[in-house]
């Protein structure tokens, strides 16, 4: 599922299986006026393809993720393999990829980041936490910090 923004030439690519997270994310983005082209994909495997542009991708008019949040817990190939795939091509080592897990386990915490996360975020318990963590996400990725652009 896909938010098309005119004029931007990236995206926020957002991996989670979890269909009401992936909705939750995009409330709490309106609601805090990031007005970014958001893409979802539900899978370790799509994220992989939309990346590689690969299967339904393949021939898609598809923008580079200028970060991707990623869930650890997936089918198919999970986050973490997803990470380390990622991580270790130099075409897209560049891609902040922000862990948004349901864990909180310190090894969980302790591979992502030894294995290039940018940042480590455990999914609250409310709309209202998420809300607030949304707008520090907002401002500090978009408005603090410098990334470089990807082509895919």
């Amino acid at each position: 599922m896909s938010t098309a923004k005119k004029g931007k030439g990236y995206c926020i690519l957002i991996a989670d299986d979890d269909i009401d997270d992936q909705y939750m994310i995009r409330q709490a983005f309106t609601s805090i006026e990031l007005d970014e082209y958001i893409h979802t994909v539900s899978d370790g495997m799509e994220l992989l393809d939309y990346l590689y542009r690969k299967g339904k991708y393949k021939d898609a008019d598809i923008l580079p993720p200028k970060i991707i949040l990623l869930d650890l817990n997936m089918p198919k190939k999970d986050g973490r393999e997803c990470l380390k795939e990622i991580k270790s091509n130099p075409k897209l080592s560049s891609i902040p990829i922000i862990i948004y897990s349901t864990s909180s386990n310190p090894d969980d915490i302790s591979y992502a980041y030894g294995h290039g996360a940018s940042s480590y975020i455990t999914k609250p318990y409310s709309y209202q936490e998420l809300v607030k963590i949304m707008d520090v996400f907002k401002q500090y990725w978009f408005n603090v910090v410098k990334t470089s652009q990807i082509g895919l």
